[in-house]
């Protein structure tokens, strides 16, 4: 085998490497979705970033799909402000899983649930659901959704703090924007603002994952990789 064989080879094995990260990232979603319709079948209020996107589709023709994936291009922007990495992960975030949402809400077959002591429960499996889908896409290290990569961008602007407290704020913050737009809220509403973050922080303590040390490569890097002949 000569030199350029044995490069050619190695370059196919790193573009099936990135084939199979970009899967393990819509499978990740597709988790992190599955938790997110959760929480909205909980029916004991909505966690913020859902009230914000309930309540912008409430003022505009999109459903919430649409609402939640046109949000995360204007999460995408500030995270360009932030300075933060936008990899293939990023984007493909920003296309799917508000997407993958709305499939779940349209294939759900059981009826509203009405019991808040389930609704609770339901809401809480939603969490750890979220917080695995998030560790598996972000183990692709092709960077994190829009939200996620803001809640990264805060949590360097604040090394001490951990990562679960950020999210709570920032989560506070989402959630005043959604109210003031209508979105619904109720006591799944407080448990979400303050519970998605604990659960976060106890899966990922658990997973021993910290998602601040995860070196991420950025759509460039990836798109070199993809294209490199020698």
């Amino acid at each position: 085998m000569n030199l350029s064989d044995h490069t050619e080879r190695k370059n196919d094995g790193v573009r099936r490497i990135i084939l199979l990260q970009w899967l393990q990232i819509v499978f990740g979603l597709l988790v992190f979705a599955l938790g997110v319709h959760l929480t909205i079948f909980a029916n004991i209020g909505l966690a913020p970033w859902d009230c914000l996107g309930m309540g912008v589709s409430y003022h505009t023709p999109l459903n919430y799909g649409l609402s939640m994936t046109s949000m995360s291009v204007v999460i995408l922007l500030i995270d360009l402000a932030l300075k933060e990495q936008i990899g293939f992960g990023t984007i493909i975030d920003a296309l799917l899983t508000g997407n993958f949402v709305q499939m779940y809400n349209d294939l759900n077959p059981l009826p509203e649930n009405q019991n808040l002591w389930l609704g609770i429960a339901v809401m809480l499996a939603g969490f750890v659901l979220m917080a695995l889908g998030m560790f598996i896409y972000m183990k692709a290290a092709q960077c994190c959704g829009p939200r996620d990569s803001l809640l990264v961008g805060l949590g360097k602007r604040v090394p001490g703090m951990p990562i679960g407290v950020v999210e709570i704020l920032l989560w506070a913050a989402v959630l005043l924007i959604g109210w003031l737009l209508g979105g619904p809220v109720g006591i799944g509403t407080l448990i979400s603002t303050v519970g998605a973050g604990a659960v976060m922080q106890l899966v990922y303590h658990f997973l021993l994952f910290e998602p601040r040390d995860v070196r991420h490569r950025d759509v460039i890097q990836v798109a070199r990789a993809l294209l490199r002949k020698r």
